[in-house]
């Protein structure tokens, strides 16, 4: 199983400097890189300091230049917001300036909030039509003199320009959740990323047996490559760990409330939530967080990833965002790369 690093640019407060954080964003893709990682990913998100990334190979290209060995993925960009041609072209230039390390990762998107305000009025299942339709259009792009006649987009004999320079361009992935998204990553010889978000173990299984599933279902196929990307925190001691589960469940009640997007938004941040507000949570807590994202000392760690690894996942990649001061997400890492990864060379 291989590692990489799930990293974005957060701003929790206006007192925040923004290139101060940017930097601290680039230092950890730095650690990675050096600590043996797989690949760094990042993704596209608008109007939200929650998480600050408005076009992620932008900053591909430029960890490029500070990086030398890890693949640079999008974890994600979001398919409504891009016309084929253009996705195709951007991609491709970045995949040339990094040298071909490009992973192009896809989703429909799931924040309301960026919907009403790039897209006002589309929904979740017209997002997931956009994904299926960009997709295969971005391949023919790459390899050139495409006629596309779909639902949402029509253009002309076209070609990618640039061209990438992996040959058939670069690897794609598939956000998926549903047995539809995985039988249609599968069809279209993508590779897939999952997400439990805090849902569990059980939520890890489940998705590994749509995967499987879908690779059942389409034998003609050659069997993708499935990522798991989870929240992680390693903790030098137990009361490390507990604190590393307070700032997640913090994080995570943050994130629902953007999800809901019913708290008023100004200067790109959302209104703070009280701590009796966090207490109250129906289904997050503290303890919650430590049974179902990966957090623990090295040694928990180390088993919980040795069973992810059995059911047949191919990377794991370490999702950093936290809302956790800079040094504690170094430290965690870090401790990462030096006391957990060993155990998988």
């Amino acid at each position: 199983m291989k590692f990489s690093l799930f990293a974005h640019m957060e701003r929790i407060s206006s007192d925040e400097d923004q290139k101060k954080l940017y930097d601290e964003f680039v230092e950890l893709c730095k650690i990675a890189d050096r600590g043996g990682m797989h690949a760094v990913w990042t993704g596209e998100h608008h109007g939200m300091n929650f998480t600050i990334a408005p076009n992620p190979m932008l900053n591909l290209v430029d960890l490029a230049r500070h990086t030398k060995n890890v693949r640079l993925g999008t974890g994600t960009v979001i398919a409504p917001f891009w016309h084929p041609i253009r996705l195709a072209g951007e991609a491709a230039m970045t995949d040339i300036i990094t040298d071909g390390r490009l992973e192009l990762g896809i989703a429909r998107g799931a924040y309301s909030f960026e919907y009403e305000r790039l897209m006002p009025g589309m929904d979740a299942w017209e997002a997931g039509q956009r994904m299926r339709e960009l997709v295969p259009a971005v391949k023919a792009l790459w390899k050139g003199d495409y006629e596309h006649d779909g639902e949402f987009h029509k253009f002309p004999k076209t070609t990618s320009s640039p061209q990438p320079m992996q040959q058939d361009g670069p690897p794609v992935w598939i956000a998926a959740r549903d047995p539809n998204s995985h039988e249609f990553a599968v069809q279209q010889g993508c590779n897939v990323q999952v997400t439990p978000l805090w849902n569990g173990d059980k939520e890890i299984n489940d998705l590994m047996g749509k995967f499987n599933d879908a690779c059942k279902k389409f034998p003609d196929k050659p069997r993708p490559k499935i990522m798991l990307l989870l929240h992680t925190y390693v903790g030098d001691s137990e009361e490390d760990v507990k604190q590393g589960a307070v700032e997640l469940n913090r994080f995570y009640c943050y994130f629902g409330a953007w999800f809901m997007n019913k708290r008023d938004v100004s200067q790109g941040l959302i209104d703070p939530l009280t701590d009796d507000e966090i207490a109250a949570h129906p289904f997050y807590s503290p303890e919650a967080m430590e049974r179902d994202l990966v957090i623990g000392t090295p040694e928990t760690v180390i088993k919980r990833l040795k069973a992810y690894e059995a059911l047949g996942y191919d990377e794991y990649s370490f999702w950093i965002d936290s809302s956790m001061p800079f040094e504690r997400k170094k430290a965690s890492l870090e401790r990462f790369i030096n006391d957990v990864m060993p155990a998988f060379a």
